[in-house]
């Protein structure tokens, strides 16, 4: 028969688990918070530029299997990047291919370079968007600028291009789309006095509008720490490109988790920063493709998302 005492004490203990039990809880939610509900892995398909051009069907098949939910684009390339629409289809078919293996494509890069430089039409912008909306992405990512503006840009024309980029946005909305700029390192060169483009760009644009993809690789590769973005500009870079850096030569990439950058603490501030979606991309990879991004996926799901 237990006793009144043992009552208590089994009672007690009890309680005490089940606090324990809503502290592990609470601790647990608290860390998936921090992701704000990231739970998807895309992956930026420069990555395997020239298995598309072979077989798209065949390279998005293999995505799926080894668990990638998105995919984000790249259109519009002139040279070693053509190809008819998404290599061979078009918005719509492309679409359905992905679907087809319950997977989307939230956003796309688009060469708008004729919309951006000086005088340029809104002609070509106009067939992009177009075509973003119809492939049912949510964001049109501007992936880069003019050469003249990446090698020699002033204030001034980074200031122009920040014009540019709030028409574009103007643009996006009536299809439903988001604008957002990817990254090099040629935007945090010293312009004078401490100026960037990149920091022109985030000061002259309508943060309501227009968004940020922010490249980790380069952002480090330029000597900029990602956190101090965040805490500058909360809830402007709505995605992510997530690729390494070799830990002897810092224009190298490498597969994510076997570098030098230690993605913990930026994942840590995935709030901070407003991320909607990361994609994993590494423009040059040395061994079998799809193990590299294999390896990637698979430090990304089971060291970055727990």
């Amino acid at each position: 028969m237990t006793s009144r005492r043992s009552f208590l004490q089994q009672t007690g203990l009890a309680a005490t688990a089940a606090l324990l039990s809503q502290s592990a809880l609470a601790s647990a939610l608290s860390a998936t918070a921090k992701l704000a509900g990231v739970n998807k892995i895309g992956i930026q398909l420069f990555t395997l530029r020239e298995l598309l051009q072979k077989d798209v069907r065949g390279v998005i098949a293999q995505l799926s299997k080894i668990g990638y939910n998105q995919v984000e684009t790249f259109y519009g390339y002139p040279g070693v990047y053509a190809s008819k629409g998404f290599w061979g289809l078009d918005a719509k078919a492309f679409k359905a291919l992905l679907a087809e293996y319950k997977m989307t494509t939230p956003s796309g890069h688009y060469n708008v370079t004729d919309f951006l430089i000086a005088n340029g039409t809104e002609d070509i912008l106009k067939s992009h968007v177009a075509t973003a909306a119809e492939a049912g992405q949510e964001y049109f990512v501007i992936p880069g600028l003019p050469a003249n503006v990446r090698k020699e840009g002033t204030i001034d024309d980074y200031k122009a291009i920040a014009a540019k980029f709030n028409l574009a946005a103007e643009l996006c909305k009536t299809h439903q789309l988001k604008l957002a700029y990817h990254n090099h390192n040629f935007e945090f060169k010293d312009l004078g006095g401490g100026a960037t483009g990149y920091q022109v760009l985030l000061e002259e644009t309508d943060k309501k509008l227009v968004n940020f993809e922010l490249d980790l690789f380069w952002a480090i590769n330029a000597g900029i720490d990602p956190l101090s973005l965040f805490k500058e500009n909360p809830g402007r870079f709505k995605m992510w490109h997530v690729k390494d850096m070799d830990k002897t030569d810092r224009d190298v990439y490498t597969e994510v988790g076997t570098g030098s950058i230690n993605f913990k603490p930026i994942f840590e501030q995935a709030k901070l920063s407003g991320l909607t979606h990361l994609f994993i991309e590494q423009d040059v990879i040395k061994i079998d493709p799809y193990e590299s991004v294999t390896q990637s996926f698979n430090y990304v799901k089971g060291s970055l998302l727990r």
